[in-house]
């Protein structure tokens, strides 16, 4: 019998803000913690998957945030938008100003750990790629649970990609996703896939929750190091799976066949972020199919950003570059 750990044992210590990194996205981290060095998110707690009042509480909460956050975003964003329904999605359209490409589209994603994140912030989210970009975007404000479980979500991420289908041409078509949002992009890819659908040009994942079985590395390594992300999301992840397998591809899109065909992809994520493994594992994953993929990781990067320093732009940067590379197969002048 062995009697060894499984494991390596931690003395106490705190980790410490690295000077590797920008003023800004130093002062973005201090923000994210306490006096007594403990992320401000890790004070929250999600609520028992029953209890159904508790998560509409819960939403009603972030609702309020996000669309403050969407308020301060206004006065920057040029694009309009025009709200549609798509079957029984809700789309946030957002068509930059002047003239543009009516040829290409880029379909947004938002995140929100499954659970959050629409309204406002899906709204401003697909104003901020319509103006990043210089194409229109096709913001998915999709359906979530409590109210609406898997499939609903995904099903509603098929529906306008499909009706998409009928005005774009696939080669002139992005997708990508935050955090949720590319948990959602890559599986509503492996679902249109497998249903017969033509592949879109290419996929854009940042910090994606690709694995909501939680398996990887990182989730026990950036457990608290993430001032955004400090901790698991299985609450989430339970309540959106009402059941179904998490280790299913349509919602671990980590455990997909990439061998039967999958676009080009852009993965993001950063040394401190909770879902780290989530995009070393897909950009293996990825690379042994033999599909064409960028992994970029940013030092000391939680989830989902810093919240605009020097390494946001960055990343924006980089991203636009790939989306410019994949539109069209490189046509797009």
């Amino acid at each position: 019998m062995n009697d060894k750990c499984n494991g390596v044992r931690l003395p106490e210590r705190t980790v410490p803000f690295p000077l590797s990194i920008s003023r800004e996205a130093q002062e973005a981290l201090r923000r994210a913690v306490g006096e007594d060095g403990i992320p401000l998110n890790a004070l929250h707690v999600m609520p028992d998957l029953s209890d159904f009042n508790g998560w509409m509480k819960l939403k009603a909460f972030a609702d309020v945030y996000y669309q403050a956050a969407a308020e301060r975003l206004a006065g920057q964003l040029r694009a309009s938008v025009e709200t549609v329904r798509i079957e029984e999605a809700c789309v946030h359209i957002a068509t930059p100003g002047g003239a543009f490409p009516e040829d290409y589209a880029y379909i947004d994603l938002h995140g929100g750990a499954l659970v959050m994140g629409g309204g406002a912030a899906c709204r401003a989210g697909a104003q901020t790629q319509a103006d990043q970009h210089g194409i229109r975007c096709y913001g998915i404000d999709y359906r979530m649970p409590p109210e609406h479980p898997y499939p609903a979500a995904l099903d509603d991420c098929v529906a306008v990609y499909r009706h998409m289908l009928k005005q774009y041409r696939p080669e002139n078509i992005i997708i990508g996703g935050r955090s949720a949002g590319g948990n959602l992009a890559a599986a509503m890819t492996l679902r249109a896939r497998d249903e017969g659908l033509p592949l879109p040009a290419a996929l854009v994942l940042l910090s994606p929750e690709l694995d909501l079985t939680e398996s990887g590395d990182s989730f026990e390594v950036n457990r608290l190091v993430d001032v955004v992300l400090p901790g698991s999301l299985m609450p989430n992840n339970l309540l959106y799976a009402q059941g179904t397998d998490l280790a299913h591809p349509y919602l671990s899109p980590l455990f997909g066949d990439f061998s039967k065909g999958f676009p080009p992809t852009f993965l993001q994520s950063g040394t401190r972020d909770l879902f780290l493994s989530n995009a070393v594992r897909m950009h293996r994953f990825l690379r042994r199919a033999g599909v064409p993929v960028e992994l970029h990781v940013f030092e000391a990067m939680p989830h989902g950003g810093f919240m605009g320093a020097p390494e946001d732009r960055e990343l924006s940067e980089e991203v636009t570059r790939f989306v410019r590379q994949h539109l069209g197969r490189g046509q797009r002048t």
